[in-house]
C-alpha cells in the first residue's frame, strides 16, 4: 500500500506540477501510513503480491484525469472530512454513554421503592 501511495504521490504532484522535496514527500508518505494505520496494520497481517499493474494504471489514470476545479474540491473536502470524522466519533462517545445510563437504570433495584 504504501508503495501504491508513492506511485499516486507522484502521479498526483506531476498533474499539479508541485515541486515536492524528498522531506516533504516522507511527510506525505507518514501522514498517509497514520491516516491508514489500521489498514496497513491488516495488511501486514496477510501475505499481499501488491497493487496489480493494471490497478495501478487504472488509479493512476483516474488522478491523471481530475480537472483543476476535482482537485480544489478534494483538497477542500479533507478538513471537512476530518472535521466531520471527529464530530461522528464524539456524538458516537455521547449516545454510548447515554445507552449505558439506560442500561444501568433499567438495571437498579426497585424492590424497597428505589431512590
Amino acid at each position: 500500500m504504501l508503495e501504491a501511495f508513492d506511485e499516486l504521490f507522484d502521479v498526483a504532484a506531476g498533474k499539479i506540477q508541485a515541486t515536492v522535496t524528498p522531506a516533504e514527500r516522507a511527510e506525505a508518505r507518514e501522514h498517509f501510513a497514520q491516516r491508514f494505520a489500521q489498514v496497513l496494520e491488516h495488511t501486514r497481517a496477510v501475505e499481499l503480491p501488491g497493487v496489480p499493474a493494471d490497478v495501478m494504471s487504472a488509479m493512476k489514470a483516474q488522478v491523471n484525469g481530475l480537472s483543476g476545479a476535482e482537485l480544489a474540491g478534494l483538497i477542500a473536502a479533507v478538513p471537512l472530512a476530518q472535521q466531520t470524522q471527529e464530530m461522528l466519533r464524539t456524538l458516537a462517545y455521547r449516545d454510548a454513554e447515554r445507552k449505558l445510563v439506560e442500561h444501568l437504570a433499567a438495571q437498579a433495584d426497585t424492590r424497597y421503592g428505589g431512590n
